[in-house]
């Protein structure tokens, strides 16, 4: 069986980057998140050229789903759904906690189960429950979004031995009596994606461009002053 060309794109963190699965091989290139929409095609087309692959050479588009930063996972989404209509290639939508807890097996060959977290701001994280699979993460807990002191409770009550990604860096809280391994780089990127895509190709897991959505897990992005105020009193 030949194995798929997959380019995918991700913007749902501080860095943009783009890559092309061919082969055994994945080649990807990075830009700053806050210059997303003016950087993503210029490197998807880059990347293409460097890899001497058009476009229509790809058989789908994947790309980072989320939960992650609004307005980059709306970028990631649209922009696969414009190139998957020119084209006429299938999407394929990966979990970006999906990507964090993969990049933390490959990190650690010990961990068995992996809490994903990355941080969602206003003390909150967006998180998920993996477990070690042979072609990809196999989800046990579906992303959520916690507040950062809840979780180790949450590790604890499903058996993690392992937490990763940056909410770790960014919320002390976070591992506060955790007695498992913490893997603060741990992060999604598009290589990370594209190689997650090949598996859900392979598994006929594909969109077509019109029914491609990002996944927000939150609907809002800050709080009102009330529960600004609320929060600080609480505290």
């Amino acid at each position: 069986m030949r194995v798929p060309v997959v380019l995918a794109l991700d913007a749902a963190t501080d860095e943009c980057s783009v890559a092309v699965a061919c082969g055994e091989s994945i080649v990807a290139r990075t830009g700053s998140g806050l210059l997303a929409s003016a950087q993503i095609l210029p490197l998807v087309d880059a990347l293409l050229q460097a890899q001497r692959i058009r476009l229509t050479d790809c058989d789908a588009i994947a790309f980072g789903a989320g939960p992650g930063a609004f307005t980059g996972l709306r970028l990631a989404c649209g922009i696969a759904q414009g190139l998957g209509f020119g084209a006429g290639k299938p999407l394929i939508a990966v979990g970006n906690l999906a990507a964090v807890a993969a990049d933390a097996f490959a990190q650690d060959a010990d961990a068995r189960r992996v809490l994903a977290a990355v941080d969602a701001r206003i003390g909150e994280v967006y998180c998920a429950v993996y477990e070690r699979a042979a072609r990809r993460p196999m989800q046990i807990v579906a992303p959520q979004l916690a507040r950062a002191d809840e979780l180790p409770a949450l590790a604890n009550q499903h058996a993690v031995d392992t937490l990763a990604g940056n909410a770790l860096l960014a919320h002390a809280a976070c591992a506060q009596g955790f007695g498992g391994r913490l893997l603060p780089q741990a992060r999604a990127d598009a290589a990370g994606i594209a190689a997650l895509a090949r598996a859900a190709f392979e598994a006929g897991e594909l969109l077509a461009p019109a029914a491609a959505a990002p996944l927000y897990v939150r609907e809002r992005v800050a709080l009102t002053v009330a529960e600004r105020q609320a929060r600080g009193a609480a505290a």
